[in-house]
């Protein structure tokens, strides 16, 4: 499969999802919408991945429309879809959903469960039922109306629109360091000691979890 990886800045890439597409054999285009415009079409499915941008701020960034859109014709489509974080949140507003700031800014891991629809979800049903799952947001977004919530936390965590198109808070691609340069102008919400000491117990068996969601992904889209 050819699949394009739809990024906002340069630290918050594909990064361990990348890895397990190449081990599979496929392709992966990367596409950075804040400097390139409107993603093509011509792809097999679609991964759209954080930042630090928030749904709300198009007169700062005129290319919010441009990811509404092509959300929408994705999902319009068919195109198999996994969105994370503001991905999911571009997704959510694209399809008429509420997104907005959170009273308390999440950092780390949070206990988080499927629901009855996510257990038995193609992609998110490989997680088990009660997890840890590491967020880093200032916004959530509410499931879009006829979405299906696969999974909750602090925040609504994961949901399906239609058949192909998946959507989570969490981050399931995440590498350590690369984590950590998310609050290099700005501190954490919490002491910086802390939250690497989380990241170094917990981030093992996540990243683990992480490479079966994105084969579970690769193999509902296939």
């Amino acid at each position: 499969m050819r699949l394009l990886s739809v990024i906002h800045g340069d630290d918050v890439r594909a990064e361990l999802f990348a890895d397990v597409i190449a081990e599979d054999g496929h392709a992966l285009v990367e596409w950075d919408i804040c400097r390139q415009g409107r993603p093509p079409d011509s792809f097999d499915a679609v991964l759209v991945l954080g930042g630090a941008q928030n749904v709300g701020e198009e007169l700062r960034h005129p290319w919010l429309n441009d990811e509404y859109d092509a959300l929408r014709g994705w999902v319009d489509a068919g195109t198999p879809l996994f969105c994370v974080c503001l991905g999911a949140q571009t997704l959510a507003h694209a399809l008429g959903a509420a997104v907005g700031p959170l009273d308390q800014e999440l950092a780390g891991f949070y206990d988080t469960q499927l629901t009855a629809a996510g257990e038995d979800d193609p992609v998110l049903g490989v997680l088990p039922r009660v997890f840890r799952s590491f967020n880093g947001n200032r916004y959530a977004f509410q499931v879009p109306p006829g979405a299906t919530l696969l999974a909750e936390g602090p925040v609504p965590q994961a949901y399906r629109a239609g058949e192909r198109a998946w959507a989570v808070q969490f981050h399931p691609e995440i590498r350590g360091d690369q984590v950590l340069t998310w609050w290099t102008e700005d501190a954490p919400p919490r002491p910086r000691a802390e939250l690497e000491a989380e990241l170094a117990a917990e981030l093992p068996a996540w990243q683990e979890l992480g490479r079966k969601l994105c084969r579970a992904f690769l193999a509902a889209a296939g």
